[in-house]
């Protein structure tokens, strides 16, 4: 099972649908109080979804309010696999210009900015990918694979290491995916890619898993 964390700035079922074409239950989690239920009667919640619509700002403070915080904080120390889509994904990153300044979980190091003037914004629509580097994440997607974006920020990775795919928009190279030991992000929507978008979020489902909880956890332990 996934438990997908509701921060209230999105509409959560096309990611639930996505998950359900994937061949994986989700269940949506709006506090910590309801992922330590989840937890304690279920023993096969493998994986935790970071989605988001809406500023960057908002979602952190959403975060902090609902003890969702805690949730993801956990998750990365555990080593249980964790995904960011879209605005999640950025949230996964240091900084953040949108509407301010503002500061991120810190998973990945780097900033998050606006696109230039030169370009249409939003970043709305289809465009193709480009693999940067192999990645169970990335099993079976090539290059050129088209997956849909709706945003008007991107990330600038500082670490490479971290870049798993991109795509070009415009003179910026946006970076689409980007993984770290157990965290990963998506700049697109996955559940609203088609064919590509259900493959990556198997993969994910295929990761999770394989992940094992550690021995004798339990909600709130």
């Amino acid at each position: 099972m996934i438990a997908v964390l509701d921060l209230g700035i999105g509409n959560l079922s096309s990611v639930q649908s996505g998950f359900l074409r994937a061949g994986e239950a989700s269940a949506v989690i709006h506090r910590k109080e309801a992922w330590d239920e989840l937890v304690a009667a279920h023993d096969d919640v493998t994986g935790v979804v970071l989605p988001g619509v809406g500023a960057f700002g908002d979602a952190m403070f959403q975060l902090r309010a609902s003890g969702l915080l805690n949730v993801v904080r956990t998750a990365v120390r555990e080593g249980r696999p964790l995904l960011g889509i879209c605005l999640g994904m950025q949230l996964l990153f240091s900084l953040s210009e949108e509407h301010g300044s503002h500061v991120g979980l810190g998973v990945f190091p780097g900033k998050v900015v606006r696109f230039p003037n030169d370009v249409k914004v939003p970043h709305m629509g289809w465009n193709d990918l480009t693999v940067v580097k192999p990645h169970p994440l990335l099993e079976g997607v090539r290059k050129g694979d088209f997956v849909y974006f709706v945003h008007s920020y991107h990330a600038v990775v500082q670490d490479e290491a971290n870049l798993l795919a991109a795509a070009q928009y415009g003179r910026t190279l946006v970076p689409a995916v980007v993984g770290k030991g157990n965290v990963y992000g998506t700049q697109f929507h996955p559940e609203k890619s088609g064919p590509v978008g259900e493959r990556i979020l198997r993969n994910f489902v295929g990761i999770c898993q394989g992940w094992k909880a550690p021995k004798g956890e339990k909600a709130g332990v």
